[in-house]
């Protein structure tokens, strides 16, 4: 349980938080610190960022929040998400997000920031943060969908398909599920076979050609959910969610 790193030409970081891969605030940390360790050995070609359970990742673990007082569980998972995407975008080489199940909140701040995506048939995408409170995450979220619908999703809430975001372009294929890992491999096997040295050097350079400065608009959408928790409803809907309450008001 918690976050598994395999070395090799094909490091693999795999998500292991039951029963839904609600990740708490020290787990993002550790999620950071795997993807760091893997990008940092030389003897890696590319990292494929997986996870075990019954979906790839349901986001912060909000019931941590709820059980702690003052405000050092949200800062905690805040500062250890924004370390977390970070890693992934940063890695020196090519990550690819293996995605099954539930994809939500933080885990769209990590596939969002990957490098590709191989999805299985069941993936789900989608943005909770509205109906708990906060904000956070439509930064990387804008990487997988078209504005509109990222507004649409942003506001709504809803949730869209692997088969959408595979005809959006930005999934590169969806899998049955109990294929998932041996596709993702497949394509890290086809990364891995380049020059190791101009595979880095292409990471670097397109992360140099990016419109959007990820890490620093993520923080701006974060200062957003400091203050609706300042206010009392970040506080107010996360305790609906932990009570087992609707979103609607």
């Amino acid at each position: 349980m918690g976050v598994q790193l395999h070395r090799g030409a094909i490091a693999e970081v795999v998500i292991d938080f039951p029963p839904v891969n609600a990740v708490p605030a020290a787990g993002w940390l550790a999620l950071a610190d795997a993807l760091n360790a893997a990008g940092a050995d030389p003897d890696t070609r590319v990292v494929v960022l997986a996870a075990l359970g019954r979906g790839f990742c349901a986001g912060v673990d909000i019931k941590e929040m709820q059980a702690t007082a003052g405000h050092d569980a949200l800062l905690a998972a805040n500062r250890g998400c924004a370390a977390a995407f970070a890693a992934v975008y940063d890695c020196p080489v090519p990550v690819i997000a293996a995605v099954h199940g539930f994809c939500l909140g933080g885990g769209v701040g990590l596939i969002g920031n990957a490098d590709l995506i191989v999805a299985a048939d069941d993936a789900t995408v989608g943005l909770p943060e509205v109906d708990r409170g906060a904000l956070g995450a439509a930064t990387h979220l804008a990487r997988l969908v078209p504005h509109q619908l990222m507004r649409t999703m942003v506001y709504t809430c809803r949730t869209v398909s692997a088969q959408d975001l595979y005809r959006f372009g930005t999934v590169l294929e969806v899998v049955p599920a109990h294929l998932l890992r041996d596709a993702a491999r497949a394509v890290g096997r086809e990364i891995a076979a380049k020059d190791p040295l101009v595979i880095r050097r292409a990471k670097e350079s397109l992360n140099g050609i990016d419109p959007v400065d990820v890490k620093r608009s993520y923080r701006f959408e974060q200062g957003f959910t400091f203050e609706l928790n300042l206010n009392g409803a970040g506080d107010r809907a996360r305790q609906r969610f932990v009570e087992g309450g609707g979103a609607s008001w």
